[in-house]
């Protein structure tokens, strides 16, 4: 199982066999949340409380219960531009991949952001490696 395969997973605790679109869409949030041009999750977070929403990725970077976000909230937050842009890079409709980040981002920033911090430095590479660690077998 690859490691994006394990991130969904665990980020949506769905059977082993996981489809192609799925691993796409981890690896999609994976490079926008290593972006340092959008400034990664820090850049997200402002994105959020620029939103309202502050509240809601501030329980993911915590060690709290990740609160939910609905798919109208996330596309107010990253706008339908960087949705389609996203959906061309893994082939799916700005809806799907729109519905299946609503799902996956709040786990995926939560495993990124170990004991409630956000890394400092090369977040992909810190990132890739923590998870490395926490699933191979």
């Amino acid at each position: 199982m690859s490691l994006f395969d394990s991130v969904m997973k665990a980020a949506t605790g769905a059977a082993p066999a996981l489809d192609a679109s799925q691993s796409s869409l981890a690896s999609a949030a994976l490079s926008m949340l290593s972006n340092s041009q959008s400034g990664g999750i820090s850049g997200l977070a402002q994105q959020f409380a620029a939103n309202g929403l502050g509240h809601v990725i501030s329980s993911w970077i915590g060690t709290g219960q990740n609160l939910p976000i609905t798919p109208e909230q996330l596309q107010s937050v990253l706008g339908s531009g960087q949705l389609q842009a996203i959906a061309a890079k893994v082939g799916l409709s700005p809806e799907a991949v729109n519905a299946g980040l609503a799902q996956i981002l709040p786990q995926i920033v939560d495993h990124l952001t170990p004991n409630g911090q956000v890394p400092q430095g090369d977040l992909m590479a810190k990132g890739l490696e923590m998870l490395k660690g926490k699933f191979q077998a």
